[in-house]
């Protein structure tokens, strides 16, 4: 009973992953504006394509780069429950902080439209994207059920690097399949007068969001501790 419970655990985190990921992507402020425009100013669809393609590898190192170093971190199993609390705490103050100052990063005025790769890096990393990956990573990895006599940490760092390249792969996959499907759907049926009579900010949306995964990773960091 306790395994089945435990995949359907898995599988639910893994479902907020892609869910994460389609909402990133369907979100104009990830980018997928700026591959209509590039379709449209070279009147080529590739070029839409490419845009997508760029963006997508910059969202990629994006979430890699903030996960990666929680899969070091996961290796100390005593500590488990701390660095998901700790981790919680911080997407939730990241929500926060995006809640009370709205203004964009002005860093991001300065890199130049087509760099796109730095432009989606920049962005999502500025936005806080992969930190709201960050609790649903450590709920994946789990590592406090592990025994950790057992468990050489050298093993457990490279698997739980597996796993955050994987969660990143997935993530990104999902974002730019969505945001890809959204910037076709402009370029060849919408017309780009679709991006400014429909244009929908999610800033506050966005930073709820972190909010509420940062308490839900306290919650269950503690729930699973107690239990």
């Amino acid at each position: 009973m306790m395994v089945g419970s435990s995949a359907w655990t898995t599988a639910g985190l893994w479902l907020a992953v892609v869910g994460s990921g389609i909402y990133h992507g369907v979100n104009p402020g990830m980018g997928w504006p700026l591959a209509v425009s590039a379709g449209l100013m070279s009147n080529r669809r590739d070029a839409l394509l490419r845009s997508l393609g760029l963006l997508a590898v910059g969202h990629f190192l994006a979430m890699g780069g903030v996960l990666l170093p929680f899969a070091v971190m996961t290796a100390l199993v005593i500590w488990q429950c701390q660095i998901r609390v700790a981790a919680g705490l911080l997407v939730a103050a990241v929500g926060i902080y995006l809640l009370i100052n709205r203004r964009h990063p002005r860093f991001l005025v300065r890199i130049r439209p087509p760099q796109l790769l730095l432009w989606s890096f920049a962005v999502a990393t500025a936005h806080g994207a992969g930190l709201m990956l960050v609790p649903i990573y450590l709920g994946i990895c789990r590592g406090d059920e592990l025994d950790a006599g057992h468990v050489a940490s050298a093993a457990l760092i490279g698997g739980n690097a597996l796993i955050a390249i994987a969660v990143s792969m997935v993530h990104a996959t999902a974002m730019i399949v969505s945001g890809g499907l959204v910037a076709l759907a402009v370029y060849v049926w919408l017309g780009p007068r679709f991006i400014s009579r429909s244009w929908f900010n999610l800033d506050i949306v966005w930073a709820l969001s972190l909010v509420a995964v940062g308490l839900i990773g306290i919650i269950t960091a503690l729930l699973t501790t107690s239990a």
